[in-house]
C-alpha cells in the first residue's frame, strides 16, 4: 500500500470518479439525512448553512431545495464544478468554493454547519484535532448548530477487512479500493480514513468549547437518535456553539 500523501490525497480520486461518485449507495440517503438535520436543528427557509467538505454538493443542494441558503467548501475543483452546475440547473440558493478545511477562517456568519460523510474531517491522516474543530465552530453564530459525522473505530475494528491496515496509534484505516468512473473504467486507489470513538469526539469538542448535545450511531441514509453500537459505521455529533466560544 502507498504512503499517505497529505490532505490532497482525495483529489485524484474525485477527478477520476466525477459524477460516478453519486452512484455510490451511501449517497442515496441524502434526503433522509437532511430531513433529520433540519428537524433536529429547527432550520427554516432563509437560514444559512455552511457545508464543509461538501463534495459535489448533495447536502447543500438538498438544503437549498427547502429554501435554506447553503454554502459549500471542498478541496476538489472537480466536485465544486459539479456542485455549481447542479445549483445553476435548478436555480438554487447554493454557492460553492474550493477551499482547505485547515484554512477555514469564517467568524460568526452561519446558523448551522455540517461536515458529513468524512467531508474533509476524517480524511487528514489522523491530524484532526481540537484546533480544527474550533475553526468549524468559529464559523457559527453564538447558538449555531454543528452536525459532524466521523467513521466509528468500533465498527472499523470489528469489521476489519483482510487487506485493511488499521493503525492503532493514529486511528487511521488504510485500504486499497477498486473504483469505477462514469465511463466504466476501473482504477485502484489508496484510501485513508480516520476513525474515532465517541469519547474522542467529546474531547475534541471540549477543547473547542463546543457543547455536545448528542452523539448518535448512524448509517448513511439512516440518521436518527440511535445508540452508538458496534454495528453502526458512523458517529454523528450534534452540538451548539456556546456563548463566548
Amino acid at each position: 500500500m502507498g504512503e499517505f500523501r497529505g490532505i490532497g490525497w482525495f483529489n485524484p480520486l474525485a477527478d477520476f470518479l466525477g459524477t460516478a461518485y453519486l452512484r455510490n449507495a451511501f449517497t442515496y440517503g441524502t434526503k433522509q439525512e437532511v430531513d433529520f438535520i433540519v428537524d433536529s436543528f429547527g432550520l427554516k427557509p432563509g437560514m444559512r448553512v455552511l457545508d464543509v467538505g461538501c463534495g459535489p454538493g448533495r447536502h447543500s443542494l438538498e438544503l437549498a431545495r427547502r429554501g435554506i441558503s447553503a454554502h459549500g467548501i471542498d478541496l476538489s475543483e472537480t466536485f465544486i464544478d459539479l456542485a455549481r452546475k447542479s445549483a445553476r440547473s435548478e436555480a438554487l440558493d447554493a454557492t460553492f468554493e474550493v477551499g482547505d478545511i485547515n484554512e477555514l477562517d469564517i467568524d460568526g456568519e452561519f446558523d448551522a454547519l455540517i461536515c458529513l460523510c468524512q467531508g474533509g474531517f476524517g480524511l487528514l491522516g489522523g491530524a484532526e484535532d481540537a484546533v480544527l474543530v474550533s475553526r468549524l465552530v468559529k464559523a457559527l453564530k453564538t447558538g449555531g448548530r454543528v452536525a459532524l459525522s466521523a467513521f466509528s473505530s468500533y465498527f472499523a475494528v470489528r469489521w476489519l477487512e483482510t487487506n485493511d491496515n488499521f493503525n492503532l496509534v493514529s486511528g487511521v484505516n488504510h485500504e486499497r479500493a477498486t473504483l469505477r468512473n462514469a465511463d466504466g473504467a476501473e482504477e485502484e486507489f489508496d484510501l485513508w480514513t480516520t476513525c474515532f470513538t465517541a469519547r474522542e469526539l467529546r474531547l475534541l469538542a471540549r477543547g473547542s468549547d463546543l457543547e455536545v448535545d448528542a452523539i448518535h450511531g448512524v448509517t448513511p441514509g439512516d440518521y436518527g437518535p440511535h445508540a452508538v453500537t458496534l454495528d453502526r459505521p458512523e458517529l454523528l455529533l450534534l452540538g451548539t456553539r456556546i456563548l463566548g466560544c
